[in-house]
């Protein structure tokens, strides 16, 4: 490396620690990490060679510490610090401090990261070189009134964005003028928590919009290029599901008009490193598409794999090369796509819940065959900071995993995924996994009907689905039970239970919950391998084969079952579903929660309370605010009702479970009480 960078700190976490880490081996660079006590035993540090504590859980109290991480990296003779993205990445003033204490910032120049910081201010650079920008407002005066009546010339449906945001954090949709001071003080509130500066700028709100972003990179010898596009259209709560590579339907016309306007936006703020032109696209009159500039992200992104697939490009060990005062790896005319390669976000979250994170322990982590970090042509790679037996915790993103596919062509990629998301198999916290495939196999998906409102116009496909038959989950269980009773009974055949009667086999019952209702099923041995099976009204033939698999009426079923505690988890090709085995003693006196309390879904913090003790509240309106795993949650109101106690204030830690406030019905005439 021409200016020495012999050792790197890595100031993030999870698995883009673990990203540079991997890059940092093969080159021979020595890497320090630093970690949260969360964090302490997590994957990404014991991927380093030296690791510092921070102290603390949340980010404020660790990763976010700025003063205490380049403390660190000085301490530990370190030559560079790496960012990573998220946290401290485009942190201007960090990349200043880094350059005054003589460390090498493997990012843009602090220049740079404060043009693009300010969306409002990016916009404005690039209106003056010249990259179309969405019809909006993007002005200083930021007062509720002014920003109402700008609202009102730029028209509904519009955004609302927080100008210094970025990874979907402080933007609204606004459907009606109605809306829009309680969405513009909500997405306020999440910017100054988020970003440190409420400040918001306004856009008109594009129809079918497509999300379409250039990876761009720069040198400190005056050389750009662009390293083609990425599709990052399918997403919720702005926030990217599934990421692509090249961008399906655009035309190799409108490919260069973006990537040189990419370049166009680098060259304006003097970018060095990597950076993500990101634009809005939509059908044009053309046939083709038009696009807008949204923002730049002055970081590596997330979904740079799938860019690396494409061009066999190490994006990290660019980004070390540049920093380290190198030209470019490669000039434009020297960069070739292959094929296609998609990204899907493995995350710890319910999507049938409204995406709620999810925390807990990964009791099983079982992946497909892949490579790890490293870009893997025709095949499956994957980029991880969890190992089995890790725990997601409620302080950080719940991301779990990026499973990153590469085919020939975007249907062979498409069946790959398929195939990948099928052998991902998590047990322990809920996970998108299923719904990811759904959305992959979705008719929109498959045939690049593509915008960022694909997962709501595809709802009734994605959510709420029973993937597998009630047979085949009874199934599956059945054998379950049968043989770790075998197994049991093998070292105490007193404790065999095979339902073996003088008088024939004896049926067993079970009662099983896979949702919502509950279903009996029942099961008479016949042999040591064939059973009748009762369930959804039919009674099945179910042989147990020796290789491991079943058949069911004699179709082959193959399905691994994972039991933890009373709940099972099974695996099939076709799909996947959790299954409670109900103990009928133990549900008898059961009974619904009480309709007066409202608990908080997660551990989180109250942000704001948006009622008082004795308001009388209607059915869905907003009571209060949580923040938790860097999303705001909103409690409303189940039913019309009075408040009668609020039992925590805003700044207060709240546990998962904690009853939050209490109501009352109203009078059965509707007067306040």
């Amino acid at each position: 490396m021409k200016r020495g960078i012999r050792k790197i700190l890595i100031a993030n976490r999870g698995e883009i620690a673990c990203r540079v880490a991997a890059t940092a081996r093969r080159l021979a660079i020595r890497t320090v990490a630093v970690h949260s006590d969360v964090d302490a035993c997590a994957r990404f540090v014991a991927m380093c060679d030296e690791a510092v504590s921070l102290g603390g859980a949340a980010p404020r109290e660790s990763y976010l510490l700025w003063e205490k991480i380049i403390a660190a990296a000085l301490d530990t003779q370190a030559d560079a610090i790496h960012p990573g993205y998220g946290f401290l990445s485009e942190n201007a003033d960090f990349a200043a401090a880094c350059a005054q204490a003589g460390l090498v910032f493997i990012g843009p120049p602090e220049q740079a990261i404060r043009a693009m910081g300010l969306k409002a201010e990016a916009k404005r650079l690039m209106e003056e070189a010249g990259v179309p920008l969405v019809p909006g407002y993007h002005g200083a005066d930021q007062s509720p009134a002014l920003l109402a009546a700008e609202a009102e010339r730029i028209g509904y449906p519009l955004i609302i964005k927080a100008s210094a945001g970025g990874g979907g954090k402080g933007m609204r949709i606004v459907e009606h003028q109605e809306e829009f001071a309680e969405k513009l003080a909500s997405c306020q509130r999440e910017a100054a928590s988020s970003f440190g500066s409420e400040a918001v700028l306004l856009e008109r709100y594009v129809q079918r919009p497509r999300h379409i972003e250039i990876q761009v990179f720069g040198d400190t010898h005056g050389n750009y290029v662009h390293l083609f596009e990425r599709d990052c259209s399918v997403q919720r709560r702005h926030q990217k599901v599934l990421e692509e590579a090249p961008a399906p339907g655009l035309s190799e016309q409108r490919r260069e008009e973006m990537g040189q306007a990419a370049i166009a936006a680098a060259r304006a703020v003097g970018y060095v490193g990597a950076g993500t032109v990101e634009f809005i696209a939509e059908p044009a009159a053309d046939g083709d598409l038009s696009f807008y500039f949204m923002e730049m992200n002055t970081r590596l992104q997330v979904e740079h794999p799938v860019t690396e697939a494409i061009t066999g490009q190490d994006l990290v060990e660019w980004q070390i090369r540049v920093a380290a005062g190198e030209p470019l790896p490669r000039l434009q005319h020297e960069l070739v796509r292959n094929g296609h390669a998609i990204e899907a976000r493995i995350c710890a979250e319910a999507p049938d819940h409204d995406f709620l994170p999810a925390t807990g322990r990964l009791e099983i982590l079982r992946l497909p065959p892949h490579t790890d970090f490293t870009p893997a042509p025709h095949g499956v790679r994957v980029d991880s900071g969890v190992r089995e037996g890790d725990a997601i915790s409620p302080f950080y993103d719940p991301m779990i995993a990026k499973l990153i596919v590469h085919g020939a062509t975007r249907e062979e990629a498409l069946m790959r995924l398929d195939e990948a998301l099928a052998q991902t198999h998590i047990v322990g916290v809920d996970t998108n996994t299923a719904f990811v495939r759904r959305i992959a196999r979705s008719h929109a998906f498959a045939h690049a009907d593509l915008d960022t409102a694909l997962i709501q116009r595809e709802s009734a496909v994605l959510f709420h689905q029973r993937e597998l038959p009630l047979g085949h989950l009874a199934a599956a269980i059945v054998r379950h039970v049968v043989q770790a009773e075998a197994a049991l009974a093998d070292a105490d055949p007193w404790s065999h239970r095979d339902s073996w009667r003088m008088a024939g086999p004896a049926p067993r019952t079970l009662t099983l919950q896979p949702g919502e209702e509950r279903e009996t099923i029942s099961f008479t041995r016949q042999d040591e391998t064939l059973f009748h099976l009762e369930a959804d009204g039919f009674v099945h033939r179910l042989v147990f084969l020796p290789d491991g698999d079943m058949t069911l009426d004699g179709m082959r079923l193959r399905a691994t079952t994972y039991r933890h505690g009373d709940d099972f988890t099974i695996f099939t090709p076709a799909g996947s579903a959790c299954v409670t085995l109900l103990d009928p003693l133990a549900h008898a006196g059961e009974i619904e929660a009480e309709a007066d309390r409202l608990t908080a879904p997660m551990p989180g913090r109250i942000i704001a309370l948006l009622v008082e003790a004795g308001a009388q509240v209607k059915q869905g309106q907003p009571l209060a605010v949580m923040e938790a795993m860097k999303m705001e949650h909103t409690i409303r109101a189940p039913a019309d009702s009075i408040v009668a106690e609020l039992l925590y204030a805003v700044g207060d830690q709240i546990p998962e479970g904690a009853e939050l406030l209490r109501l009352t019905a109203l009078p059965a005439d509707g007067a306040e009480a």
